[in-house]
């Protein structure tokens, strides 16, 4: 009855801490948006779940979407970096509170296997199996495949917990989920009969009688190992605080930059807080793998072979890590902004220094895309030309962010899903940004041919490259205009 109302306690707490965040108020377009994205999925999956019904119906395979489960199960994993926390960064508060701290973790284990969002795949679930029961299913399989399909949705949250705890202490963790979710697609590289054998098989397999016992004892295994690593690394963490950590050996000192005087130093700012600190490292990390692994699957598979599909994606490389950053543009700074307010312009020789740095960072992209060019799937015109546009014109909407952020980001926090969107104006530019180019192209080639696109869209990111000087100005007047609104802004969400 105490672990009850403990866990119910500290739901509530959850809850009370999500609405009073200074975020939460702060837009109703972002949560208009985000309830429209959550209804377009669950719309989505209907008809996937439907879909995938009738031929598993006329075959009689009822176990057919349980046999793909290792691609919902991926798809589910990647999308949980948007939405879930791990416990770690939630349980610290409680840690001297006079309850037990193993309690406290088992609470919110149980509490992310209750989260609304693993639930919404029973969307996906449902119209399949009331398909597959008109089509002949019995009652107990069609009962089979909903539960242990959810629960191995609930299982996919315990292992995405574990995962994410681990690459925190170290990238080669990565390792895991790849083998995890990848195994499932090997027999498919090596031959398409030996991938249709491989699905003839987990059809029969998850309709036995013994896989929902191999589904509780994958659950109740993943919560006990989340369990004790939880437990484990919150305190090793907690411990490591208290003795201090260990004195650096070397300072990098980025000498060549003085030449630039107060805006090289904040390029060295910029340069050590990708290297220190864990919510920017994370996106830097985590922008570069997903570029790396996009431009290996353009060059040398025929997965993106469409000219929509390869306009996009090298569009999409060029502007990612844009994207992922510029986002939260001033968030970190909102740690220190009082000691950047201090000096005239230093905010203005901030901005230069973060637009500098990113230009500097697209000739990253532009290198691994080279085998593309190479290979013919990307000319160098059009690489140069959605290089310059990134330069220009996407920079020049995101940068504009600068002027309405007003909500820190904890400099060493993981990143998370939690308070990524503050306001709408954020979820508007950051979509305007993304398809804005595309839009531009698919016009331009409409009216003159693709070459001439090209060039135009170079032109237009050529010149707004040349203005940066200008435009960033003007959004450092701006963010003066509203600097007090800002401040309390900053000031309320450390």
């Amino acid at each position: 009855m105490n672990r009850l109302r403990l866990f119910l306690l500290l739901r509530q707490q959850n809850s009370l801490s999500l609405r009073r965040s200074p975020a939460f108020e702060q837009s109703v377009v972002a949560k208009v948006m985000m309830m429209f994205g959550a209804g377009f999925m669950i719309i989505y999956m209907l008809f996937i779940g439907t879909m995938l019904g009738l031929p598993a119906s006329e075959s009689h395979e009822y176990g057919f979407l349980l046999a793909l489960m290792p691609l919902w199960m991926l798809i589910d994993f990647s999308s949980r970096f948007a939405v879930q926390q791990t416990p770690a960064m939630v349980v610290k508060p409680y840690l001297l509170q006079p309850i037990p701290f193993k309690a406290v973790v088992e609470t919110y284990l149980v509490n992310s296997l209750l989260t609304g969002y693993n639930f919404i795949w029973l969307s996906l679930l449902l119209p399949y199996a009331f398909v597959v029961f008109c089509g002949g299913a019995s009652f107990c399989q069609i009962l089979m495949i909903i539960i242990c399909g959810e629960l191995l949705f609930m299982a996919n949250s315990l292992i995405y917990l574990m995962v994410r705890t681990l690459i925190g202490r170290s990238l080669l963790w990565w390792i895991l989920p790849i083998v995890l979710y990848g195994s499932f697609w090997v027999s498919l590289a090596i031959d398409e009969d030996l991938f249709d054998d491989q699905l003839d098989v987990l059809c029969s397999a998850v309709m036995a009688w013994w896989f929902p016992l191999i589904v509780l004892a994958l659950l109740a295994g993943s919560f006990a190992l989340n369990r004790w690593m939880q437990c484990r690394f919150v305190l090793e963490e907690v411990m490591r605080m208290e003795k201090g950590e260990k004195a650096m050996k070397s300072v990098t000192q980025f000498q060549f930059l003085n030449a630039f005087g107060q805006t090289g130093e904040y390029l060295k700012l910029e340069l050590k807080s990708m290297m220190r600190n864990k919510a920017i490292r994370s996106r830097v990390v985590m922008s570069f793998c997903l570029i790396v692994v996009l431009t290996l699957l353009i060059s040398y598979t025929p997965v993106y072979d469409s000219a929509t599909m390869l306009n996009f994606w090298c569009f999409y490389c060029f502007g990612l890590y844009g994207m992922t950053a510029l986002v939260k543009v001033m968030g970190p700074e909102g740690n220190y902004i009082d000691l950047l307010m201090t000096q005239k312009e230093n905010i203005l020789s901030l901005l230069l220094a973060k637009y500098y740095i990113h230009v500097v960072i697209l000739f990253v992209p532009f290198i691994l895309m080279l085998p593309a060019v190479i290979v013919g799937k990307f000319s160098l015109l059009m690489m140069v030309s959605y290089m310059l546009l990134s330069s220009g014109l996407l920079y020049f909407m995101l940068f504009q962010l600068a002027v309405y952020n007003k909500q820190t980001l904890p400099l060493n926090q993981k990143l998370t899903g939690k308070g990524n969107m503050e306001n709408g104006i954020q979820l508007v530019i950051q979509m305007v940004a993304m398809f804005l180019p595309l839009v531009l192209m698919s016009a331009f080639v409409l009216l003159f041919n693709e070459t001439t696109a090209y060039l135009i869209l170079a032109a237009i990111g050529l010149l707004l490259t040349v203005t940066h000087p200008l435009w960033i100005r003007n959004i450092y007047q701006r963010m003066m205009q509203r600097k007090y609104e800002n401040l309390e802004g900053f000031h309320a969400s450390r």
